[in-house]
């Protein structure tokens, strides 16, 4: 049974992979997409989005990382992956299930989901070209508008090479709306000879018990449950060995949100730290009562130095 991070645009960042994973119970944690449009990527545009690549593909917890391309070119995402590992990459994973409609609009993510064929082309042509030691996977949704080509989706990638299948349980459509159905992951499950990870939904400890229980699968991957509940990971980690689960009190998620302002304050722009504070500060909200207070604190302040007292962290910015 594995327990992975889930890759979310402009939410997981490397800053958020290195504070959840430090938290335990995670084995394995995926980048932002890399969006490989028309050409070959250069060295830089790899380490922006996955800095962890010169440290060993690893988070400073020691978290292996892996690198997520999206595109709909079989050649073009072959060389790309290639780059990726030689610079280090231990596992390059194919999304085709992001539903945002600017990426769909590109032909990539969760539109290629009408394309089996394709899909099957892109993880052939990545499989062939990157060094047969480095495994390919994949991650999907159950479909653009309906489940019905779930099946022959996952089998495409399962056939061309991909070591395992990630199913997001929801459509395109479904979005991120509840439920996640999870009847359908064990459907595919069932048509594949590949492992498959659950994901969607799974917010609490009693959650994944339930995913489990309806999906037949073990292995899951947590998005925004695990950003909303930090010590997720930890919790089923936890159960799976037999150990107590003793649920991490505000006081030690203060800490974490502490250093998480302390790395943004280091690394982004005035003008983009207190959003990205924020965004994890209100999901937290969904968890912890005392989040909703301290951001109810902060959603309108957008002064640096002023949430530096508000927060009471000392900064060190470099000049």
């Amino acid at each position: 049974m594995q327990i992975a991070l889930a890759p979310m645009e402009g939410l997981v960042d490397d800053i958020l992979r290195d504070v959840l994973t430090r938290v335990g119970g995670i084995d394995w944690c995926v980048t932002e997409f890399i969006r490989i449009n028309d050409r070959l990527l250069p060295p830089s545009s790899f380490l922006a989005l996955a800095p962890e690549l010169a440290h060993g593909s690893r988070t400073r917890a020691g978290v292996p990382m892996r690198v997520q391309l999206l595109g709909s070119d079989p050649q073009l995402l072959a060389e790309n992956a290639v780059q990726a590992c030689e610079l280090g990459a231990p596992v390059i994973d194919l999304n085709f299930g992001c539903p945002a409609k600017t990426v769909n609009r590109s032909r990539g993510g969760a539109v290629l989901l009408k394309e089996p064929e394709l899909m099957f082309s892109i993880i052939e042509a990545v499989r062939r070209a990157v060094p047969a030691h480095i495994p390919v996977t994949s991650k999907m949704r159950l479909g653009y508008d309906s489940p019905d080509g779930a099946i022959d989706c996952a089998r495409a990638l399962a056939d061309a090479g991909s070591a395992h299948v990630v199913v997001h349980a929801r459509t395109k459509a479904d979005g991120y709306k509840p439920p996640a159905h999870w009847e359908w992951v064990a459907k595919v499950a069932e048509a594949v000879k590949v492992p498959v990870f659950a994901n969607g939904e799974v917010w609490t400890l009693e959650d994944y018990h339930r995913c489990r229980s309806i999906s037949g699968v073990a292995d899951i991957m947590l998005g925004r449950g695990l950003v909303s509940r930090p010590d997720l990971a930890r919790q089923i980690a936890a159960w799976r060995d037999g150990r107590e689960v003793v649920p991490m009190p505000w006081s030690e998620v203060r800490v974490l949100l502490d250093d998480f302002w302390r790395q943004a304050r280091r690394k982004l722009a005035p003008r983009y730290a207190p959003g990205r504070l924020k965004q994890w500060l209100g999901m937290l909200t969904r968890s912890y009562p005392e989040a909703v207070e301290l951001f109810a604190q902060v959603r309108r302040e957008h002064d640096c130095e002023v949430l530096d007292r508000m927060l009471q962290v000392e900064i060190e910015v470099a000049a």
